[in-house]
C-alpha cells in the first residue's frame, strides 16, 4: 500500500524553505509540527489522496472536487501521482513544476513526498476559485 508523505506548504512559506528542497521533509520532522503540517498516511492505490487525508481526519484545503478549481493543488517531491482528467493546470505546471491536484489524484508509486496547499503558490494563485 503506497505512503503518502505530507508537508503543509504554509510550513514550507513559513520557514521560507525552498519549496523544490528534498531536504524539508527531513527538516519539518526535526520541528514540532502538528499532524495536519506533516506526517504519513497510506492511500491506496486508486483512491484519491484528498479522500484518504479526509479519512484519516486532515482537512485539506479544496473546492471543486473535479480538477477544475487547483485549491487542492499539491507539489509533488518524490514519487508519482496519476491525476484523472484534469481542467486547469498547464502542461509547465505539470511537467516542470510537478503540481498535480489532490482530488483526482491517486500515488502511482509506493512512496510519495509531496507539499500540499501549494494553491498559494503565484503560479496557481491567478487559477483558485
Amino acid at each position: 500500500m503506497p505512503t503518502i508523505e505530507y508537508l503543509n506548504y504554509d510550513v514550507v512559506d513559513d520557514q521560507e524553505w525552498d519549496i523544490y528542497d528534498d531536504e524539508n521533509f527531513e527538516r519539518a520532522e526535526e520541528l514540532d509540527l502538528t499532524d495536519e503540517d506533516y506526517g504519513t498516511f497510506e492511500c491506496n492505490e486508486g483512491e484519491f489522496i484528498l479522500e484518504t487525508a479526509e479519512a484519516n481526519g486532515y482537512d485539506w484545503p479544496f473546492s471543486c472536487r473535479a480538477g477544475a478549481c487547483a485549491n487542492c493543488a499539491a507539489i509533488v517531491i518524490e514519487g508519482e501521482i496519476e491525476m484523472d482528467m484534469q481542467q486547469i493546470l498547464s502542461d509547465e505546471e505539470i511537467e516542470e513544476r510537478n503540481v498535480r491536484l489532490t482530488c483526482i489524484g491517486s500515488p502511482a508509486t509506493e512512496h510519495v513526498k509531496l507539499v500540499y496547499n501549494a494553491k498559494h503558490l503565484d503560479y496557481l494563485q491567478n487559477r483558485v476559485i
